[in-house]
């Protein structure tokens, strides 16, 4: 199948699944998306605000795109960038997290998040808080045939 008309590069779990990382006040730059019962209804629009935030800095982004997925009715999104975007918030996120990569419909998350849950006990660890990368947008989802979540669970 052709990747030609993708937005979203290719993703390869292996680097995820099952691995821990550790940030040291990695930056991001960070905005916000509105939703309805968690599904998203400007990502798009707010993905274009903050690149085009990004390029006008002259700074570097990775191609990753975190949630935080605090409310029914929104998310905080988060881009890792390599230096200060200008006339955008910045955070910095720091910690240990535990990654596992899922493939498959969303209707599928209660039991993602349930199978995170497990994963995060079974390497006796407690998780202070969740993020969500969402490695392609549906349109490229579809045509790479996967659907790819990976959750990072913050534990101390």
């Amino acid at each position: 199948m052709s990747n030609d008309n993708c937005c979203c590069p290719k993703f390869n779990p292996e680097p995820w699944d099952e691995k821990e990382i550790t940030w040291d006040n990695k930056k991001f730059i960070q905005d916000r998306v509105v939703s309805f019962c968690h599904i998203p209804l400007n990502f798009g629009q707010v993905l274009k605000r903050m690149s085009k935030k990004i390029k006008a800095s002259g700074v570097t982004h990775e191609d990753i795109v975190l949630s935080d997925e605090d409310s029914l009715w929104g998310s905080n999104i988060f881009v890792p960038v390599s230096g200060d975007v200008r006339n955008a918030k910045m955070t910095a996120i720091s910690g240990r997290f535990l990654c596992k990569v899922f493939e498959g419909p969303y209707k599928n998350m209660r039991h993602w998040i349930k199978e995170m849950n497990e994963f995060v006990k079974s390497k006796e660890k407690k998780e202070d808080m969740r993020y969500f990368y969402y490695t392609s947008c549906p349109k490229c989802a579809k045509k790479y045939g996967k659907n790819y979540v990976v959750m990072l669970a913050k534990v101390n």
